[in-house]
């Protein structure tokens, strides 16, 4: 993998992996997010940060003014020096209760996550009736890529 094309990853401590996590399975998730997002599709290595729902909510207040639970959070480093071009925070907590709200594996939710920050980096947006659902369809090509059934996810 080219150095642009890298991804980093780092876990909180005391945050716990799903069952059947790897790193490598990670970075075929950004890749099929990459793919998925086309020519819009962020370059340059990015960091995916788990994190428990305490960090990320204190992320979402300090950032964002808005301290409520959340699922990711991006930042696009974009022009920030050396370092990776982006960054995605999320929440492994977030993803085990809510997969177990819509019964399905929470690797597989943890997954969505990953590609939905990727897809936020390359220019998506989910506010939007419209752009949601074209986000939506790009998380599904990505959960098709990986060879993960296409449930649809419910609106964030």
């Amino acid at each position: 993998m080219a150095d642009s094309q890298r991804v980093a990853i780092a876990w909180e401590r005391g945050v716990r992996r799903p069952r059947g996590y790897s790193a490598a399975l990670v970075r075929r998730t950004v890749a099929a997010a990459r793919v998925a997002a086309g020519a819009h599709a962020i370059a340059g290595e990015l960091s995916v940060v788990f994190v428990g729902d305490a960090r990320l909510a204190q992320l979402h207040a300090d950032w964002l003014d808005d301290p409520t639970l959340t699922d990711v959070i991006t930042f696009d480093l974009r022009g920030d020096g050396d370092g990776p071009a982006g960054e995605l925070y999320i929440s492994v907590e977030r993803a085990h209760a809510q997969a177990a709200r819509r019964g399905v594996d929470p690797l597989r939710e943890l997954l969505v996550y990953v590609a939905h920050g990727v897809l936020h980096l390359s220019g998506f947006d989910d506010h939007d009736p419209r752009e949601r659902r074209r986000m939506r369809a790009a998380e599904r090509r990505v959960l098709a890529a990986l060879g993960l059934a296409a449930r649809p996810r419910a609106s964030s």
